[in-house]
């Protein structure tokens, strides 16, 4: 069975995004382009968002509606991610203990 939660499965498609959060296809597509947010894409080139997704979008959103740019809502982001979760760091951990026991080399 899977970790990954359901509400970070990419399973919505960019009209259902569309609808639920009030901005156009166009705004959350440019969010992409600006690096704010990361569709999956399908083998025909769909974008596919998750619930998580949408809930990222309105904070992209109301940050906007209170004068942010999009490169300033970016290097939110990138400062908040240099706080790890507990769980990435383990996974690290142990990904290095195992590529150290087999001899595997990351570059």
């Amino acid at each position: 069975m899977s970790e990954e939660s359901y509400k970070d499965k990419k399973v919505i498609t960019i009209g259902t995004v569309s609808e639920l959060t009030g901005l156009s296809e166009r705004q959350i597509r440019y969010y992409e382009e600006r690096k704010l947010i990361f569709p999956a894409r399908t083998k025909r080139g769909s974008r596919k968002y998750s619930f998580s997704d949408v809930e990222l979008l309105m904070e992209i959103a109301d940050k906007r509606e209170d004068g942010l740019q999009t490169y300033e809502i970016r290097q939110e982001m990138i400062r908040e991610k240099k706080i790890e979760d507990p769980k990435d760091i383990r996974k690290r951990m142990l990904k290095g203990q195992i590529n150290a026991r087999f001899g595997v080399q990351n570059d």
